[in-house]
């Protein structure tokens, strides 16, 4: 079940574990109480998620990479009763202790004098199974969005939605896997990787958690090398900083059959690398926190030898069983099949709404479908494209620029490493393009070079008008390019930023 350095943990002692936790949590708290978690990429976190499923708890994972000050805001939003975290997070845990009174167990995962330890609340529950009285529409996870507008919001996944995404995974993204395989982790445990875990679990294959600190290519080829993993979840930047490490050639990675791509775009040009460099395993998911399985492009549905093939790398697949999409334009009205519109969404795999917050959920879930703030249209075969954000959008002149676009055109350029879009003010066109780019080590690129190159792949009122070259690009705690903040330097002083 569990597969770390100098650790095998079987699934019959994996079941033992989890049902002596689940019993010491309901000795401790009551059913339907919150368990957040705080920790590093160990198996000890998703023992906890499965433990809190059995109590009748909610799992309320916490990215360890966020500020204390929002960790601590989640902690007094979800109302938790349990605080359980990995001892590198001692300090961050002493100060929420102090903020935080209400929260009746803290508990860390080595033992530490000031804190209770997670060995005791496995040994001293006898084996006996819980069974709490557990309704399918029972809040099961508890999950924090990014919050790149406003306060985070936490959404709520039951147990009918953890069924519905486990098997949308299985017949979407993940149709070969089986208990022969090993997923191995690399992104926080508090991301998507989780729900592929669970995949991977329903077919009684292994977890593997390599004990890395941090997202380092050798360390991963390494990890990848040793264990003969099988398959990972991998956000498209993580990718990309694999496609770059000079050295990749020397690693075996023939072990790997299944890489899943998601929690942001997944550029066309760094996809078509990847595949050159690791083959065809690549599978690319579509959702978000609200409905984490809407669309799966599988890795055998990609065709590289033809033009429609080619055009469809962009595409994130089929809607996946138990996940109905509509795209729509701004009346509600379903548009047709090449046009572009909001992606909505109904079914399992959506969430019944945020944790105590009635009108931000009536904000997005309007007459049983999720509007997912996407832009995207149908091809005439069902395949969804993905055009970008309804909030990133830029209007220039009266017309309507998706930055997507523009970023998989610089991406094409081969001294560009990252990119991002934004509208800046235009004194004529209201907003005009402006190129955010991060080059490559040891190149050089100019503004005019970076303009005319997209000249002569874009129409010309989608081309940037400027360029800016930036060391990195902003990013959230999940990897994500913050639009939002690199959009605020450009208009600050103005009455609107639209």
């Amino acid at each position: 079940m569990w597969l770390a350095p100098n650790l095998s943990i079987s699934y019959r002692e994996g079941a033992q574990r989890i049902n002596r936790l689940a019993s010491s949590f309901l000795q401790h708290g009551k059913q339907r109480d919150r368990v957040a978690i705080v920790s590093s990429n160990r198996f000890e976190a998703l023992e906890c998620y499965f433990a809190a499923l059995t109590a009748g708890m909610a799992a309320t994972p916490l990215n360890p990479k966020l500020h204390i000050d929002e960790i601590s805001f989640m902690i007094a939003d979800s109302g938790a009763s349990f605080f359980v975290f990995s001892p590198e997070f001692a300090d961050v845990a002493s100060e929420l202790r102090r903020r935080h009174p209400t929260v009746g167990q803290w508990i860390c995962m080595e033992p530490l004098p000031e804190f209770s330890y997670y060995g005791d609340f496995l040994t001293n529950a006898g084996d006996s199974v819980p069974t709490p009285q557990i309704e399918p529409d029972d809040v099961a996870w508890l999950f924090y969005t990014s919050g790149t507008t406003g306060k985070p919001k936490g959404v709520m996944e039951t147990h009918r939605n953890l069924i519905a995404m486990v098997q949308s995974h299985r017949l979407g993204l993940l149709r070969d896997i089986n208990e022969f395989d090993r997923m191995i982790h690399f992104a926080p445990i508090a991301h998507a990787t989780t729900s592929i875990g669970l995949a991977y679990i329903s077919v009684g294959a292994a977890q593997v958690f390599p004990g890395l600190t941090r997202f380092d290519p050798p360390q991963v080829f390494d990890a990848i090398q040793r264990f003969g993993a099988t398959g990972s979840f991998m956000a498209p930047t993580m990718v990309q900083m694999l496609l770059q490490y000079p050295e990749i050639a020397r690693y075996d990675l023939r072990s790997v059959k299944n890489i899943v791509c998601g929690g942001a775009p997944m550029y066309a040009e760094v996809l078509r690398q990847a595949i050159d460099v690791f083959g065809p395993v690549f599978s690319q998911g579509f959702g978000q926190s609200e409905a984490p399985a809407q669309a799966a492009m599988h890795k055998s549905m990609y065709d590289l030898t033809t033009e429609k093939g080619i055009k469809r790398v962009s595409s994130v697949g089929h809607e996946v069983p138990g996940a109905y999409l509509r795209i729509i334009d701004e009346e509600g009205n379903e548009v047709d099949c090449n046009t572009a519109g909001e992606i909505t969404v109904r079914g399992d795999v959506v969430t019944p709404g945020y944790w105590n917050r009635p009108e931000a959920t009536n904000e997005v879930l309007k007459g049983g479908w999720l509007h997912t703030g996407d832009v995207g249209y149908r091809d005439e075969d069902g395949y969804i494209f993905i055009t970008d954000r309804v909030k990133d959008m830029i209007i220039s002149g009266g017309s309507n620029i998706y930055p997507r676009e523009v970023e998989e055109v610089l991406l094409q350029h081969e001294a560009i490493a990252e990119a991002c879009a934004v509208g800046v003010p235009d004194v004529v066109w209201g907003e005009s393009v402006k190129a955010v780019v991060v080059l490559r080590p040891g190149v050089s690129l100019t503004e005019d070079e970076v303009i005319e190159f997209c000249r002569t792949r874009l129409a010309t009122y989608k081309k940037p008008k400027s360029v800016d070259f930036v060391t990195e690009l902003p990013k959230n705690a999940y990897g994500k390019v913050l639009k939002k903040d690199i959009k605020a330097r450009y208009w600050q002083g103005m009455s609107r930023t639209i």
